[in-house]
C-alpha cells in the first residue's frame, strides 16, 4: 500500500496471549497484511483489554511501554517486550476529532499498551517501529458510541494513521474446549456466521443490535472483546476483506477482517 490515503481499517482478533509465542497461521495472515502497509505515520489501536470509567482515554506518552496484563503463562511470554513510541500528536488529533463529534476524549500520560494491542503488533509491524497510541473503551458504552468513534477518527486514516480494533468476535474463556481444541463449538460458530454475514451485506443495524443474533448469550457474555469491531467497522463502513478464519479451543474465534 503506497502513500498515506486510503488505509484500511483493521479488526484483529488476539485469542489466547500465547499467541504472541507462536501464531501460526493466524500469526501469518497477519504478517502478510502487514507487508502492505506502507509509510504508516502511526497506528491507533482499539483493544479489549483497556476498560475505563468516563470519556474516551488516549495514551499519549511519548514512550508508553507494555503490560503483561495476564497470568500463568510461561515465563516467555513475560520476557516479550514491543518498544513502539508513542505519537502525543496524533493523540492530541484524536481528542480533539472526538470532541468536534461530540465525543468526550482525554489524554492519558500514564498507561502502557495492553496485549490487546502489542501481541497483534508483533505480527503487522514486527519491528516496533511505527508509534503506537491506544484508545480506551468507555465505561458504560453502547455499539453505537464505538461505531460513533470510528466515524469521527476516520478522517485519520487520510493522514497516514491505521485504525484497529483488537478482540474477538466469540471470546468465551469460561466455554473453553480442551479436548478438541480445533472445532468451534455450534453456538459459537452460528454467531460468528451471522456476524460475517451482517458485515458482508452491511446490514448496520442489525450489527447494532447483535444480541439477538443466535448464540449471542454464549459467544459474548461480557462485549468488551466483540466492541472493538463496531470502532473498525465505523472507522471504514466498506466492504469487508477476510484476512484470517480460525478458532482456539472452541470458544475463541480468531476471525480477522480489513475494512477498504
Amino acid at each position: 500500500m503506497d502513500g498515506k490515503a486510503s488505509i484500511p481499517s483493521l479488526f484483529l482478533a488476539h485469542g489466547s496471549p500465547m499467541l504472541a509465542l507462536d501464531g501460526g497461521a493466524w500469526g501469518k495472515a497477519v504478517a502478510a497484511h502487514g507487508q502492505q502497509l506502507r509509510s504508516l505515520r502511526a497506528i491507533l489501536v482499539c483493544s479489549a483489554h483497556w476498560e475505563a470509567p468516563g470519556p474516551f482515554l488516549l495514551t499519549s506518552a511519548e514512550v508508553p511501554g507494555i503490560l503483561h496484563d495476564f497470568g500463568g503463562f510461561p515465563e516467555a511470554l513475560y520476557a516479550l517486550d514491543y518498544p513502539a513510541p508513542g505519537s502525543p500528536a496524533v493523540a492530541e488529533e484524536a481528542v480533539e476529532l472526538l470532541g468536534g463529534a461530540g465525543l468526550e476524549a482525554r489524554l492519558d500520560l500514564r498507561r502502557p499498551l495492553d496485549h490487546g494491542a502489542w501481541v497483534p503488533l508483533r505480527y503487522l509491524q514486527p519491528e516496533a517501529q511505527v508509534p503506537v497510541v491506544q484508545l480506551s473503551l468507555p465505561r458504560p458504552r453502547t455499539p453505537a458510541q464505538l461505531l460513533a468513534a470510528g466515524r469521527a477518527l476516520a478522517p485519520l486514516r487520510d493522514r497516514g494513521v491505521l485504525l484497529l480494533g483488537s478482540g474477538g468476535i466469540v471470546h468465551n474463556l469460561g466455554r473453553l474446549d480442551w479436548e478438541d481444541a480445533s472445532e468451534p463449538r455450534p453456538w459459537a460458530l452460528a454467531f460468528e456466521r451471522w456476524i460475517r454475514d451482517r458485515l458482508a451485506a452491511g446490514d448496520v443495524p442489525a450489527l447494532l443490535d447483535w444480541r439477538q443474533a443466535p448464540g449471542a448469550a454464549e459467544s459474548v457474555p461480557t462485549s468488551e472483546h466483540l466492541d472493538p469491531l463496531f470502532f473498525a467497522l465505523g472507522a471504514a463502513e466498506g466492504s469487508p476483506e477476510s484476512l484470517f478464519d480460525g478458532w482456539q479451543l472452541g470458544s475463541l474465534s480468531l476471525a480477522s477482517y480489513a475494512f477498504h
